[in-house]
């Protein structure tokens, strides 16, 4: 990946079928089950991984690894801020 590539992570669609069975038989595996985050490098399809599941697939000509943990990054649920319990006093 040179520096002016452009790299966008975004959820799956169904227009995205056909570029995630290109990318499964590339890996020599199946489109993982469940939503999927994808990645694409130039608009072009290079890794996806499952939020459900956590399984990727991935371009093997390409230097993907960064790209799959970004990916699962991304899929792993946020931590929510925790909210301190307020004491509620009432007036007399």
């Amino acid at each position: 990946m040179t520096s002016s590539a452009s790299l966008t992570i975004r959820r799956a669609t169904h227009a995205d079928e056909a570029a995630l069975q290109r990318l499964a038989a590339l890996d020599s595996s199946r489109v993982p089950s469940g939503d999927l985050i994808l990645a694409e490098l130039d608009h072009r399809l290079v890794a996806a991984v499952s939020v459900d599941t956590g399984v990727s697939i991935a371009d093997p000509f390409e230097h993907t690894a960064a790209i799959v943990e970004a990916l699962r990054a991304q899929s792993r649920p946020q931590p929510r801020p925790t909210l301190r319990p307020r004491l509620l006093l009432g007036r007399a």
